[in-house]
């Protein structure tokens, strides 16, 4: 890693009002942005966190598409549960498990997306810039004073 004096500079700047804005209440959350910058983004400013146990979708839409794939596979598990009905059968209890399976992941998905669309207008209006898809940032190597990353204080 290559030593930037002034980005480090920047880094221990927002960290500092990051600390600031938690102690007086602030639900704040710490993240790279996608230029790799550090930034000190409002809880509602963060949609969801793309690869960290969920789907590799960036973007609200993208879990819109996820969502409606999901969705396809809960009516065609419905479809499967109720051919049988009619025919005269009983129904297909095995298919129970695919439509609640289905019915529990497009719920979680249209969330992720509700969530990520109002975080994503939320950053628009405030200015603020899209967050990095790496996730959380280690508090323990920013701690001011700290000697981190090749930096020496």
């Amino acid at each position: 890693m290559v030593y930037d004096r002034e980005r480090f500079e920047r880094e221990d700047a927002v960290y500092a009002e990051h600390k600031k804005a938690v102690a007086a209440g602030e639900k704040r959350v710490l993240r790279k942005t996608s230029t790799g910058e550090l930034h000190s983004y409002p809880a509602d400013e963060i949609g969801f966190t793309p690869g960290r146990g969920q789907a590799q979708v960036s973007t609200w839409w993208g879990m819109g598409i996820v969502t409606a794939f999901l969705g396809l596979v809960l009516i065609v598990g419905l479809w499967l549960f109720q051919r049988p009905l009619w025919e005269g059968g009983s129904p297909e209890w095995g298919a129970l498990w695919l439509i609640g399976f289905a019915g529990l992941m497009t719920l979680y998905t249209f969330n992720l997306a509700r969530d990520e669309y109002r975080a994503t207008k939320l950053r628009k209006l405030r200015g603020s810039p899209k967050p990095g898809t790496s996730g959380a940032v280690d508090i323990n190597l920013l701690e001011l004073g700290q000697s981190s990353n090749g930096r020496e204080q």
